[in-house]
């Protein structure tokens, strides 16, 4: 069971890269992003370096140097490379990564054909769970780099993924009182989601649907990027630096709006649902329409009465720890917790996220400017 699931995790990236020329393999267009090369190897190191190096009899390392070179953040395991030069990394040339891929995987498949401990399933569980966010990262950065080609051009013309339209409308209202938050440990979570709690929240109510692009459209044409008044001031100063004006992608074509898609660039769709925006955006909109984004903790309250899983939904809560929250040692323990700073809270899941890495309990986070995800708004309102 296990070992298909890795052997399944491990073929969808691959996958992922088939309409890939071997061009696009290596560029990085901006530091927050990474090449398909680097997500083909840095997956493949996860496994190498925390469980084969450890837990592999007579274990020999593909290649001593790839320790530097694709290691992401974690400062227990050595030093890494500088994270805004990984597309400068002509080499390894991409058919040595896949010979990488391909060598982990050949002595994964003999480890986990054979009885293992409590320990290292755990962290093949987490690897493979790490390789399905990365999946969704090649995905959103290959989008980024794509974007920037003044030729538009096209991933697969059926990997627009930004055609989904809602199902349903109206409100849920949720009665006021304590709800419980947090992971039961039933099945696989991330440590950011554990330290199951009881929150007190008030009466409120919460849309079903997600805003459209007519929706922002309406917002952007009654001058919502121009009145600072909708706007956290860091959100405007934002806007104003970076000379923002519509959603990551949007763009008008004799006056019309058209946005770029791993289809290619499209004229937009009013009716679908909104796509790349920053929290800043998110909370500014809501503002405009005299509403507010929900808490993460009204968020997953109402989780089983709505439609969710299309865009990873701006909640207005920010990245904290749970109560009773510790670090675990090693280097497991730089995977969450060092990062509850400056970043706010998403819930839900996008178009691009695996359908077995979807839970009501998942707390993804980014800093609030930040685009690039398949991020949205579901709006709440208070009662009178």
């Amino acid at each position: 069971m296990l070992l298909q699931q890795y052997l399944s995790t491990r073929q969808y990236t691959e996958h992922l890269c088939n309409p890939l020329e071997i061009e696009d393999y290596v560029p990085q267009a901006i530091e927050y992003t990474s090449p398909p090369k680097w997500h083909l190897a840095h997956t493949t190191w996860f496994f190498e370096r925390l469980i084969l190096k450890t837990y592999a009899d007579n274990y020999c390392e593909f290649n001593a140097d790839f320790d530097f070179l694709f290691n992401s953040y974690y400062q227990t395991l050595g030093e890494r490379a500088i994270r805004a030069q990984r597309g400068i990394f002509t080499r390894p040339t991409v058919q040595q990564v896949y010979q990488y891929r391909k060598y982990v995987d050949e002595h994964m498949h003999h480890l986990l054909s054979r009885p293992i401990s409590d320990k290292v399933q755990q962290l093949v569980t987490l690897g493979i769970n790490h390789e399905q966010q990365h999946q969704e990262l090649l995905i959103t950065d290959l989008k980024y780099t794509l974007s920037l080609n003044p030729l538009h051009p096209e991933y697969s013309p059926e990997f627009n993924l930004v055609t989904d339209k809602n199902q349903d409308d109206g409100w849920v209202e949720i009665k006021q009182g304590l709800y419980e938050i947090g992971h039961q440990q039933q099945s696989f979570c991330y440590d950011n989601e554990l330290g199951r709690h009881k929150v007190w929240l008030p009466d409120f109510q919460i849309a079903n649907a997600l805003v459209t692009n007519a929706e922002y459209i309406a917002f952007i044409e009654d001058g919502g990027y121009t009145q600072f008044h909708y706007w956290l001031d860091e959100g405007w100063q934002w806007l104003n630096s970076e000379q923002i004006s519509a959603p990551l992608y949007w763009k008008k074509i004799d006056g019309q709006w058209h946005y770029y898609t791993l289809a290619g660039i499209k004229l937009l769709d009013p009716d679908a649902i909104l796509s790349h925006v920053s929290f800043y955006e998110a909370n500014a909109f809501a503002c405009w329409k005299g509403m507010r984004l929900p808490t993460e903790f009204e968020w997953e309250a109402a989780s089983q009465y709505l439609d969710w899983g299309k865009r990873w939904e701006w909640t207005s809560s920010a990245y904290l720890p749970y109560p009773g929250f510790k670090i675990s040692e090693g280097a497991i323990g730089e995977y969450n917790g060092k990062f509850m700073v400056n970043q706010m809270v998403l819930r839900g899941a996008s178009v691009a996220t695996a359908k077995s890495h979807q839970r009501y309990t998942y707390r993804n986070f980014f800093p609030p400017h930040l685009q690039w995800q398949f991020s949205g708004i579901r709006l709440v309102k208070d009662h009178d």
